[in-house]
């Protein structure tokens, strides 16, 4: 590539008229250098409407990687070098043809049009859709839980902003993990309710439904939280309390019905009576059936992904093992299923990986990934263990 020369510098503009089969000069820009604030980044043409419009956001710490992400997706950026030189042709400028218009005389027919590079570009950052990194939430809204006794101290919560800026996922992605971990926004700060806290409402919700006869199925919003507020418990954990244990019904004008769902109340109570440690089958199904309220029909089926038995002699255990409690990293989550058991049966294990979601990968690939697969013969069960 040739210095500068005296010609007609037509940018980028020349090259991209450039007829097939013909060709054009190329020269230094009297700028050219490395320019380490201009990067290529290669996307797909679906993504191009958001980023013309700066509908898109790089989040991440100093000390993580950024990721890029759209309303809805996230994507980590990798650095791909290119084997071949890629030439960086700015646009025409018109005020250097000014300056010196011996560069571009349109009287001189001899004068010849010179596309001028200002950078040869290494590479190019290539976007890759990945799962949102949603274990940090957690961690952050753990520091401190909402409580009986909440501090008027603040500097530990997080509002929407706060955690944009510190969880590297897209705002959708965001909004669905605060729904997964029953989080609440209280004050303006998102709060995970302290579990204890949480339990001493479901009861006095569940007391109150026996001493005003209030069904199960049809528990009128208005009133369940007025009869809880009248208790001392705030106006928002009342409407919090039915929103995690339940599902709303009907709503009609200013009046809505709400009906708990049978699992999730069940699953409530397993886990409080487990929270101990492990307990004989027998004498945890006793307990059980007991807890729930009168009408709800606890069957061990509803514990898929909850607990896990194991057999001594010829009685089973069983004990607390939560899916909701392992982390999102498929490998930091085999890495616990594999320190929790050495070897897996099928039945047990895909509860644990139904929810890992790794764009691109099906849950048949992160098994080949993971785990290896053992077979005796082609009617016994797979057993899965460490790869």
């Amino acid at each position: 590539m040739e210095p500068q020369q005296l010609g007609c510098t037509g940018g980028a503009e020349a090259v991209l008229n450039l007829q097939p089969n013909s060709s054009i000069p190329i020269a230094y820009h009297p700028h050219f250098g490395p320019h380490d604030d201009l990067i290529l980044l290669e996307i797909d043409g679906k993504l191009l409407p958001d980023i013309l419009h700066q509908k898109v956001s790089l989040r991440g710490q100093l000390n993580e990687e950024a990721v890029l992400c759209t309303q809805s997706k996230t994507y980590s950026i990798k650095f791909v070098g290119n084997s071949n030189s890629v030439f960086l042709i700015p646009p025409a400028d018109q005020s250097a043809l000014l300056e010196h218009p011996q560069y571009c005389d349109e009287k001189n027919d001899d004068q010849q049009v010179v596309a001028s590079v200002i950078k040869v570009a290494p590479g190019n950052m290539e976007l890759v859709e990945v799962a949102p990194r949603l274990d940090k939430l957690k961690l952050l809204l753990l520091e401190s839980p909402y409580t009986s006794e909440e501090l008027s101290e603040k500097e530990e919560l997080y509002k929407w902003n706060d955690l944009i800026d510190r969880v590297q996922a897209s705002d959708d992605e965001l909004r669905s993990g605060l729904q997964a971990l029953s989080a609440v926004e209280i004050d303006g700060y998102w709060r995970i309710v302290d579990e204890k806290y949480m339990d001493t409402i479901l009861n006095m919700l569940l007391h109150n439904s026996v001493l005003n006869d209030w069904s199960l199925d049809a528990l009128s919003e208005d009133e369940v939280v007025g009869v809880l507020e009248s208790d001392g418990f705030p106006c928002k954990l009342g409407l919090h309390c039915l929103q995690v244990h339940g599902s709303k019904v009907d709503e009609g004008a200013g009046h809505s019905v709400w009906k708990l769902d049978e699992r999730r109340i069940c699953i409530h109570f397993a886990r409080t009576i487990l929270k101990d440690g492990k307990r004989k089958m027998e004498s945890f199904m006793e307990e059980w059936t007991k807890k729930v309220p009168d009408g709800m029909q606890a069957s061990f089926d509803m514990l898929e992904g909850e607990v896990l038995t194991e057999k001594f002699g010829v009685e089973t255990w069983v004990h607390a093992f939560s899916v909701s409690s392992l982390p999102s990293n498929p490998a930091e989550r085999f890495s616990m299923l594999f320190q929790e058991r050495p070897k897996w049966e099928w039945k047990d294990l895909q509860p644990y990986i139904r929810d890992l979601t790794v764009p691109g990968l099906s849950s048949e690939g992160l098994l080949l990934k993971y785990t290896r697969k053992t077979q005796p013969n082609s009617d016994a069960e797979p057993v899965f263990s460490a790869r």
